[in-house]
């Protein structure tokens, strides 16, 4: 457990904490992705050790500031790389190769900090100045804090038991006092913010009561007094993500730490629109690089076994040779989804309105596609492939998450078919006129 009010310092880097880090210049994909393989490199060979211990990684997300990828999708006009969304995914993919759990926090900070940059976002200037200077000091992660242990995934709907009450602080000025408990706070002991998703009564401290129940979210710094995490995670797949319970007593913010409060039914602006379509791709991107992972040890493990009773290596075998084929198969499709949701986007318009909707497919279908080749890959290795010391055995499990993130599966189709068969009736009617 992690002591009241010292959350996140241990995030921070003994060595260069506290001056600039370096930000890759905008417009140069090749500069991105070099510097992803680099960071990749070094990371990789302590992956499977955090793993074991479920040890939160400090050491690779200062990697990636030390690699100038920490501001990566913060807007240029921020200081920021403001790196396009096909860009994006083809980083994180090559990061989550190597080490899935740090890439997913580092795809968390990446949507805030998106989501930071959007114009009219609500952010007072001063509030997000504060943090992007904070995140281009670094290392300086960011994340939201949403889920509950009641309420489950604000996706679903309701209000959340986290609370925000109107106080003063101890200069006397207004403020908020939150007071709540969050789970699956991924990256926890490692965030320097946390965007923490609470209701309140009313929109500013020193407003009357509103009629109902309004909720938004409190910026608050994880050092906090107050702040407290408990570490809880022991999870099957992505054990390093330190996706731990936060709970907050009587954390005192001041009051324009306040965004978005609105009456309760709204959901997050990563769900909603373009954003939604980079959440799904940069999430999903993870797995794309679990899956590249899969296949490479699927292959160094054919090329390298050989039986004394063939005589050869295992990659001679016909069988096992349309096994690889088959995670060819998947991987292209899951990877193939993913491209083709970023170019949209990249795209605008039309197209990025398109891919937004579909963008809870492409989630659905290539997190199938990866499950599936990791199981064939376990599959084809035989017992080895299932023991602790292979690495195909950790990237199914890591493979397995995938399906679980928002939007879960079930919702992505319920609204696909709804949409379809709302199209379908329209046709079946035709236009006004029509016989």
């Amino acid at each position: 457990m992690t002591a009241v009010g010292t959350a996140g310092r241990s995030g921070d880097r003994s060595s260069s904490a506290g001056r600039p880090t370096a930000t890759l210049p905008a417009g140069d994909p090749r500069a991105v992705l070099a510097a992803a393989d680099r960071v990749a490199a070094a990371i990789a060979p302590r992956a499977a050790e955090h793993d074991r211990t479920g040890a939160f990684a400090h050491e690779h997300v200062a990697a990636l500031w030390d690699a100038g990828l920490g501001a990566l999708t913060l807007p240029v006009a921020l200081g920021g790389t403001g790196a396009d969304l096909r860009t994006s995914t083809e980083a994180v993919a090559r990061i989550g190769a190597a080490d899935p759990s740090t890439a997913l926090v580092w795809v968390m900070h990446l949507l805030q900090l998106r989501l930071l940059g959007e114009p009219g976002g609500g952010w007072p200037d001063a509030l997000r100045d504060q943090v992007v200077a904070d995140v281009l000091t670094g290392p300086a992660l960011l994340n939201a804090l949403r889920v509950e242990p009641d309420l489950g995934t604000p996706a679903r709907g309701g209000v959340p038991a986290t609370r925000a009450v109107a106080t003063v602080d101890d200069a006397g000025r207004p403020a908020w006092r939150l007071s709540g408990h969050k789970v699956f706070s991924t990256g926890s002991i490692g965030l320097r913010w946390l965007a923490v998703w609470a209701s309140a009564d009313r929109a500013t401290p020193g407003d009357a009561p509103s009629a109902g129940p309004l909720a938004g979210t409190f910026l608050v710094r994880a050092d906090s007094p107050g702040v407290e995490i408990r570490e809880t995670w022991d999870h099957l797949g992505l054990r390093a993500s330190a996706s731990h319970d936060v709970l907050l007593h009587d954390v005192v913010v001041p009051a324009h730490h306040a965004v978005g409060l609105a009456p309760v039914g709204g959901d997050s602006p990563l769900r909603r629109g373009p954003l939604a379509a980079w959440t799904t791709a940069l999430l999903t991107a993870v797995y794309v690089g679990v899956g590249r992972a899969s296949r490479g040890a699927l292959h160094a493990y054919l090329h390298d076994r050989v039986p004394s009773n063939l005589g050869a290596p295992l990659a001679t075998v016909p069988r096992l040779q349309a096994e690889a084929g088959e995670v060819e198969a998947s991987l292209l499709v899951a990877e193939s989804l993913v491209v083709g949701l970023a170019r949209d986007v990249d795209a605008g318009g039309p197209d990025a309105a398109a891919a937004a909707e579909r963008a809870g497919l492409v989630k659905t279908l290539a997190t199938r596609a990866v499950v599936d080749l990791t199981r064939r890959a376990v599959q084809a290795v035989g017992n080895a492939g299932l023991t602790r010391h292979h690495p195909l055995e950790r990237h199914h499990r890591d493979a397995l998450c995938g399906p679980v993130h928002t939007p879960q599966d079930d919702t992505v189709l319920q609204a696909a078919g709804r949409t379809a068969l709302h199209r379908s009736a329209a046709a079946r009617e035709g236009p006004p006129g029509c016989t």
